[in-house]
């Protein structure tokens, strides 16, 4: 691994926050920390969506009459 100014900076972060740690196991819990990043940022944007579409579900309930679709069926040739 190239170590540029970023992966130096961050075996520079983990040394203080793990330094009981072997360099090798520091860059494990790196490559983890940042899984674990990553699938965070995802469950986020998961509930987020999830939030939106409970929020607006029923919002289009009186949208249309009860019958509109059932009539615009009866539109369509058969």
């Amino acid at each position: 691994m190239t170590e540029t100014p970023e992966i130096e900076h961050a075996l520079k972060v983990a040394e203080q926050a793990w330094p009981e740690l072997s360099r090798a196991e520091r860059v494990l819990r790196l490559f983890q920390a940042g899984a674990d990043a990553i699938e965070g940022e995802r469950a986020e944007r998961r509930r987020v969506r999830r939030g939106a579409v409970d929020l607006s579900a029923g919002s289009l309930d009186t949208a249309y009459e009860p019958d509109y679709l059932e009539r615009l069926r009866a539109e369509w040739p058969e």
